[in-house]
């Protein structure tokens, strides 16, 4: 029998607010235990929850991105269980009204493109953590991330592999980095997932019983929870069981997802409005200045960048997956506006080389825009070829790390001159005079009698080999071009 997966995700997104989404307490990670825990995370008689403002913000900025409706009024709930670490007995939470519902999220896997529902976004605070390592035997309670505004959005189950899943997560991960709203940070806990995974004979419209496998905190632990997911549930399936509805656990080392527990349904939680809060309500004004504040969106930029500049679907996918990234092909290409691509290809693949070996992000590249367009002119204006360019741009990046200081946070105009500083003191401009060029190329026609005759005798590597020592008495300094053209123009008379 062939079998379809079906697949949903949760995405538990931590809100890049200073304090937590009731409390004045500090959502900075990596204090020590409960140093960070507040009257009113710990659920000390008396303390009364005050909504944080700058949560909602993000929330409605969320909604408008993926074009979702910002509900007014929304109302905060109690989803009641009961946790170790959770003091309350109850987390608050959105249910029946949510503050963002609906929207999609478009994904593309090769050379599909898919729409992704949004069931809900809805704003809940997140409960404490429990540590079971270095206890003898025993469990410690960690409340300092009690309280954390988290904004979980829920998708319709929608996707059909786990590459469709990774995608849509990456998506959804790429853009609250770029609104600004989540710093999307996984190895924290900022950013994790929960998949809800079934089976279901193909073709079949009936949804099979679901398995939800819980934080999964890197994109490869999702696909390969989802895989191992659906590969147990299939077999179980073939074998004539029934597949029960759990809450999972995925555990990398051994590469499988175990079961948790029973798997939970709404009403289990016994859901209420939490009488300690009032209905949100959220004014247009508030959702127009939300909506002037959003930058342009990656959908919106992917489509500029085509209009304008020809670029291939691929070329601005990859521009566009991350918001500093993005922003960086923007600076350089206004430098450098007759050449999109070149700047596209070294963006996208001498940039990101040198930054993935020193750990670093765009966002703290210590080469600005303003110094990789000046290289890329002299490549473009025949000053140096490509070859050397990479040698002048591994001069140019020791350089600018000695600052030690991000592009964006310096001046550029101090040492915007810094390519032609390195090509003019090492005497690496490329040599253009035909009449040089000619001499050179003389001398290794003269030299390499049985490579010309290779040639006219019709092996074209013959010719790529005269060129290659033309190319080394010049110390690679030579126009290929013009070498080339020169070349052939001789032996071919």
């Amino acid at each position: 029998m062939q079998w379809e997966i079906v697949i949903g995700l949760e995405v538990h997104t931590q809100l890049s607010t200073q304090s937590k989404i009731f409390s004045g307490a500090s959502t900075a990670f990596g204090a020590a235990p409960n140093a960070e825990a507040c009257a009113v995370d710990l659920a000390l008689p008396g303390v009364l929850p005050v909504l944080n403002r700058g949560a909602v913000d993000r929330a409605i900025r969320f909604g408008l991105a993926v074009g979702a409706k910002v509900n007014s009024p929304s109302i905060f709930a109690r989803k009641n269980y009961f946790y170790p670490d959770l003091p309350k007995g109850y987390q608050i939470s959105q249910y029946e009204l949510p503050v963002v519902e609906g929207g999609t999220v478009t994904i593309h896997v090769g050379e599909m493109e898919k729409t992704i529902r949004l069931v809900r976004a809805h704003l809940e605070e997140d409960a404490g953590k429990s540590l079971h390592e270095d206890f003898h035997g025993m469990t410690g309670i960690d409340l300092n991330r009690a309280g954390t505004p988290l904004l979980e959005i829920v998708s319709e189950p929608d996707m059909r592999s786990s590459q469709e899943a990774v995608t849509y997560a990456k998506m959804v991960h790429s853009l609250v980095r770029w609104i600004g709203i989540c710093d999307g940070n996984m190895q924290e806990g900022s950013f994790r997932c929960d998949a809800n995974v079934s089976v279901r004979p193909h073709g079949s419209e009936r949804l099979g019983t679901r398995c939800e496998i819980k934080n999964l905190n890197s994109f490869r632990f999702l696909e390969k929870a989802i895989d191992y997911e659906a590969r147990r549930q299939i077999e179980i399936l073939e074998d004539g069981g029934t597949i029960q509805q759990q809450t999972r656990l995925y555990d990398p080392d051994k590469d499988e997802t175990r079961a948790m527990r029973s798997k939970e349904d709404a009403q289990d939680y016994r859901y209420f409005p939490d009488p300690d809060l009032l209905p949100l309500e959220i004014a247009e004004s508030w959702i127009a200045k939300a909506k002037s504040g959003l930058p342009e969106l990656p959908e919106q930029m992917r489509v500029r960048l085509e209009r304008e500049y020809g670029l291939s679907s691929y070329d601005t996918s990859a521009l566009t997956a991350d918001r500093e990234i993005a922003e960086y092909y923007d600076a350089t290409v206004a430098k450098l506006p007759s050449d999109p691509k070149l700047c596209a290809n070294w963006i996208m693949g001498e940039l990101p080389a040198y930054l993935n070996d020193e750990a670093k992000s765009f966002d703290s590249c210590p080469l600005s825009p303003v110094q990789l367009a000046q290289l890329l002119m002299r490549i473009k204006d025949g000053t140096i070829s490509g070859k050397i360019a990479k040698e002048v741009f591994k001069q140019m990046w020791s350089k600018a790390a000695q600052t030690a200081t991000a592009w964006k946070n310096r001046d550029s105009k101090l040492d915007d001159n810094l390519a032609d500083q390195i090509i003019e003191s090492q005497g690496l401009k490329q040599i253009s005079d035909s009449g040089e060029l000619e001499s050179l190329i003389d001398g290794v026609i003269a030299a390499n009698v049985k490579s010309v005759e290779e040639f006219k005798a019709g092996k074209e590597k013959a010719f790529n080999a005269l060129v290659g020592q033309v190319m080394k008495a010049a110390r690679g300094k030579a126009n290929p071009a013009q070498v080339n053209e020169i070349m052939r123009r001789k032996l071919e008379a």
